[in-house]
């Protein structure tokens, strides 16, 4: 998640996130929930993979399915 700004320092165990407002959870953070930003070096950069066209519908493979829940009586995948 992130990367997000620190608006200002709570406490010394607690700061202040700059998160938009589509983000559903409280911007004060303990310092152990937060790590320093480092940019990906662009040989690192994952590859993103291109839908394949079945029967006129834009379709992704799925590699690998790592988790399933279910969210108001439907299956969720995280892929």
């Amino acid at each position: 998640m992130g990367p997000y700004r620190i608006k200002k320092i709570i406490l010394a165990n607690a700061v202040e996130l700059d998160l938009p407002s589509t983000v559903k959870i409280h911007s004060v953070v303990n310092v152990s929930r937060t790590t320093k930003y480092t940019s990906q070096v662009s040989s690192q950069r994952k590859e993103v993979s291109q839908p394949v066209i079945i029967e006129g519908e834009e379709e992704w493979k799925v590699e690998k399915i790592l988790n399933k829940r279910k969210v108001q009586g439907k299956d969720k995948y995280l892929v």
